[in-house]
Protein backbone atom coordinates (compact mmCIF):
# COMPACT_ATOMS: atom_id res chain seq x y z
CA UNK A 1 0.00 0.00 0.00
CA UNK A 2 1.40 3.36 -1.02
CA UNK A 3 0.32 6.49 0.81
CA UNK A 4 1.11 10.05 -0.13
CA UNK A 5 2.87 12.05 2.56
CA UNK A 6 2.41 15.74 3.10
CA UNK A 7 5.53 17.94 3.05
CA UNK A 8 6.03 17.92 6.83
CA UNK A 9 5.62 14.14 7.08
CA UNK A 10 8.01 13.60 4.17
CA UNK A 11 10.59 15.93 5.74
CA UNK A 12 10.36 14.17 9.10
CA UNK A 13 10.67 10.72 7.51
CA UNK A 14 13.55 11.81 5.27
CA UNK A 15 15.44 13.15 8.29
CA UNK A 16 14.83 9.94 10.22
CA UNK A 17 16.04 7.74 7.35
CA UNK A 18 19.09 9.88 6.60
CA UNK A 19 19.98 9.82 10.31
CA UNK A 20 19.66 6.03 10.40
CA UNK A 21 21.94 5.67 7.38
CA UNK A 22 24.49 8.04 8.84
CA UNK A 23 24.33 6.01 12.08
CA UNK A 24 25.17 2.84 10.16
CA UNK A 25 28.08 4.54 8.39
CA UNK A 26 29.41 5.66 11.78
CA UNK A 27 28.98 2.13 13.16
CA UNK A 28 30.85 0.63 10.18
CA UNK A 29 33.67 3.15 10.49
CA UNK A 30 34.16 2.44 14.20
CA UNK A 31 34.05 -1.31 13.50
CA UNK A 32 36.77 -1.02 10.85
CA UNK A 33 39.01 1.26 12.92
CA UNK A 34 38.76 -0.70 16.16
CA UNK A 35 39.27 -4.08 14.53
CA UNK A 36 42.17 -2.82 12.41
CA UNK A 37 43.79 -1.55 15.61
CA UNK A 38 43.17 -4.90 17.36
CA UNK A 39 44.62 -6.89 14.46
CA UNK A 40 47.61 -4.62 13.87
CA UNK A 41 48.65 -4.28 17.50
CA UNK A 42 47.94 -7.81 18.64
CA UNK A 43 45.87 -6.61 21.65
CA UNK A 44 43.76 -9.71 21.61
CA UNK A 45 46.50 -12.28 22.03
CA UNK A 46 47.28 -15.08 19.61
CA UNK A 47 43.88 -15.86 18.04
CA UNK A 48 41.41 -14.34 20.47
CA UNK A 49 40.17 -11.66 18.09
CA UNK A 50 38.17 -13.89 15.74
CA UNK A 51 34.94 -14.32 17.67
CA UNK A 52 34.48 -10.67 18.67
CA UNK A 53 35.22 -9.52 15.11
CA UNK A 54 32.73 -12.04 13.68
CA UNK A 55 30.09 -11.25 16.30
CA UNK A 56 30.38 -7.50 15.83
CA UNK A 57 30.47 -7.99 12.06
CA UNK A 58 27.19 -9.91 12.25
CA UNK A 59 25.67 -7.10 14.33
CA UNK A 60 26.88 -4.58 11.75
CA UNK A 61 25.38 -6.67 8.94
CA UNK A 62 22.02 -6.83 10.73
CA UNK A 63 22.16 -3.09 11.43
CA UNK A 64 22.80 -2.45 7.73
CA UNK A 65 19.97 -4.74 6.66
CA UNK A 66 17.54 -2.91 8.93
CA UNK A 67 18.67 0.51 7.75
CA UNK A 68 19.01 -0.15 4.02
CA UNK A 69 16.56 -2.98 3.32
CA UNK A 70 13.79 -2.76 5.90
CA UNK A 71 13.05 0.92 5.52
CA UNK A 72 11.92 1.55 1.87
CA UNK A 73 24.84 18.67 10.00
CA UNK A 74 27.52 17.55 7.54
CA UNK A 75 27.75 17.06 3.78
CA UNK A 76 27.14 13.31 3.94
CA UNK A 77 24.05 13.79 6.10
CA UNK A 78 22.82 16.50 3.72
CA UNK A 79 23.30 14.27 0.66
CA UNK A 80 21.46 11.40 2.33
CA UNK A 81 18.68 13.76 3.38
CA UNK A 82 18.32 15.06 -0.19
CA UNK A 83 18.13 11.51 -1.57
CA UNK A 84 15.44 10.60 0.93
CA UNK A 85 13.45 13.74 0.08
CA UNK A 86 13.63 12.92 -3.64
CA UNK A 87 12.68 9.30 -2.99
CA UNK A 88 9.71 10.31 -0.89
CA UNK A 89 8.51 12.75 -3.54
CA UNK A 90 8.71 10.02 -6.18
CA UNK A 91 11.52 11.63 -8.20
CA UNK A 92 14.07 8.90 -7.57
CA UNK A 93 13.95 5.17 -8.18
CA UNK A 94 14.26 3.40 -4.79
CA UNK A 95 16.82 0.95 -6.23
Amino acid sequence: MHTTLNVDEAEQLARKRAGAKLGWITHATVYLLVNALVLLTGWSGHHGHGFPILGWGLALLIHGAVVFLAAPGDALHDRLLQRERARLQGRLDPW
